[in-house]
């Protein structure tokens, strides 16, 4: 078990390890099951069987309970990358590129769903600490793709005016975006493999400038 402090500096003994764990757990599974506004330190501690002040031992606030279960969600995100990195955008194995994208964009974030609502939130609140975390998230995709639709420029692929960064960032904003509003989708009777295939197309149409390849 990775070794942590209490809020004081003090190095946490493996049953204190094991009570912040479990005080992030009972964290998580109460923002899945309701706003994180309604979430207190009170609820936390009585789910773990514990006190609040044991919480503060771990945790200055919920904030920053929170912002330890986004950093894990953040490490997770680094594998993301994969998603864009060397792949081919040529015919038929761009448009399986952009299937895979789409797909694992949208599955990770469905995982997540409940700790990158709270990230969101928070970061359109203008709270820096989470404002980071999102950039991170998305950093790791949106580097990769940018890349792709640059050596796409290079080999003559993809016309040299294309803005690559810009174009990337808005593929994938569009595609965190999509992910984090399942039920605005679902109010216009959009069905999830409906719009994944509406994703796919799009990023597909938007790295390479052509119809995609069936």
């Amino acid at each position: 078990m990775t070794q942590v402090r209490t809020v004081d500096g003090r190095i946490a003994g493996r049953r204190g390890q094991e009570t912040r764990a479990r005080l992030l757990e009972c964290l998580a599974e109460l923002l899945a099951a309701r706003s994180y506004r309604d979430v207190t330190v009170i609820d936390v501690a009585r789910d773990a069987g514990t006190s609040p002040a044991t919480f503060y031992q771990y945790f200055p606030d919920i904030e920053a309970a929170i912002l330890e279960l986004a950093a894990d969600v953040v490490r997770e995100a680094a594998e993301l990358k994969e998603l864009a990195s060397e792949r081919s955008w040529a015919g038929r194995a761009g448009t399986v590129s952009a299937t895979e994208l789409v797909n694992g964009l949208m599955d990770f974030w469905q995982e997540h769903d409940s700790i990158l609502r709270v990230v969101d939130l928070a970061a359109a609140e203008g709270d820096k600490r989470f404002t980071k975390h999102r950039m991170r998230v998305l950093d790791a995709v949106h580097k990769a793709l940018s890349s792709a639709i640059g050596e796409l420029q290079k080999s003559g692929k993809v016309e040299s005016d294309v803005p690559a960064a810009a174009t990337a960032g808005a593929l994938v904003t569009m595609l965190a975006a999509s992910a984090a509003h399942p039920k605005t989708f679902e109010s216009w009777a959009v069905k999830d493999k409906d719009l994944r295939a509406a994703l796919i197309r799009l990023v597909s149409w938007g790295v390479t400038g052509k119809k995609p390849t069936p």
